[in-house]
């Protein structure tokens, strides 16, 4: 089990975020971006897994600046709900997020013991992965589960800074197919997988969850991190 903190960004304002350790030494640190359902019982149990696996998580509540306590579930109510969350952060001004994802990548290197930074998101948490990729300090390795927008030509323009893996379900109507090979085509710095699956297969809370398509996105993702991360 995890526990709340604060996270203090670089323009002063405070927001919680869920820090699982592990059970010995933290061997690096992953830094989880939720979906658009806030740091919901999907991504605790998330960072517990990257906790269990050996690192320090840090899963910081990127809704705070337009909506603190944001914790939905998965119906069709929620789904809007979260897309206007989505949309208020979406409209603030530069660096906006950003910045409160630096913070956490911060925080995290500080609890790693010396260890490196690794991040990881899903769905809009995959989208502000690549950007934190492309735009932050201190990663050292970036994972993104079918980030909505990231194969847009603006998003598939920006450069990463780190090694970068993306996982992508082959049945997702939010991301195109072709925008995938698109961008695959764009960065052949970056590892690309493609599933038999939709979006949101890694959340076992959803009904597109995807049994085999998560164990083996995750087996790529924690041996990617283990590459990079140790």
């Amino acid at each position: 089990m995890g526990q709340s903190i604060n996270l203090t960004a670089a323009d002063g304002f405070t927001l919680p975020a869920y820090v699982a350790k592990p059970a010995g030494q933290a061997k690096g640190a992953v830094v989880v971006l939720q979906e658009i359902f806030g740091v919901n019982s999907h991504i605790r149990a998330v960072a517990d897994g990257y906790a269990a696996a050996g690192y320090l998580a840090v899963a910081p509540a990127t809704f705070h600046r337009a909506q603190p306590g944001v914790d939905l579930g998965y119906t069709e109510a929620d789904m809007g709900t979260g897309f206007g969350f989505k949309t208020a952060v979406d409209t603030l001004p530069a660096p906006g997020v950003m910045q409160d994802i630096q913070a956490a990548i911060d925080h995290a290197r500080t609890g790693a013991n010396g260890g490196k930074v690794g991040i990881v998101g899903y769905c809009w948490g995959g989208l502000l992965t690549w950007r934190s990729a492309c735009t932050l300090s201190g990663l050292s390795a970036a994972v993104c589960y079918y980030g909505g927008g990231m194969t847009t030509a603006e998003e598939s323009a920006r450069l990463p800074k780190c090694p970068v893996l993306a996982h992508f379900g082959n049945q997702d109507h939010w991301i195109p197919l072709d925008t995938v090979e698109a961008f695959k085509l764009a960065h052949p710095e970056v590892q690309v997988h493609i599933y038999e699956a939709n979006h949101g297969f890694n959340c076992d809370q959803r009904g597109s969850y995807n049994g085999p398509a998560a164990k083996l996105a995750l087996e790529r993702s924690l041996a990617f991190f283990v590459e990079n991360l140790g």
